[in-house]
């Protein structure tokens, strides 16, 4: 009797277990970061602060349909195509602070 694997469609069989693996381990974590990162960017409003892909933090100034205006310093506005927004903190929330146990670099 002929060896179950050793056909051509026994390959085949390997390689189901891999794609399937790389379905839930790779592909669909991927897609729920970009539906998360397209609710939020869609959810912008006037006054949100905002991180950009770059590190610059700003305040959204005016909120268009792919772009948005972002004041980075006072008097300073710069348009900023929303897609590069990285992260929308809410009004007043601090920074996050690093863990106090290692020194500061200076």
């Amino acid at each position: 009797m002929e060896d179950v694997m050793a056909g051509p469609f026994g390959q085949l069989f390997l390689f189901v277990p891999i794609i399937i693996l790389f379905y839930f381990l790779i592909i669909r974590p991927q897609q729920r970061r970009v539906k998360d990162h397209q609710a939020m960017i869609s959810n912008i409003k006037r006054g949100d602060t905002v991180v950009l892909s770059n590190g610059m933090i700003g305040k959204v100034t005016r909120v268009e349909d792919t772009d948005a205006m972002v004041e980075i310093s006072q008097g300073v506005n710069v348009p900023v195509v929303k897609a590069m927004i990285a992260e929308v903190r809410a009004k007043g929330e601090p920074a996050k602070i690093a863990d106090k146990s290692k020194p500061a670099r200076r």
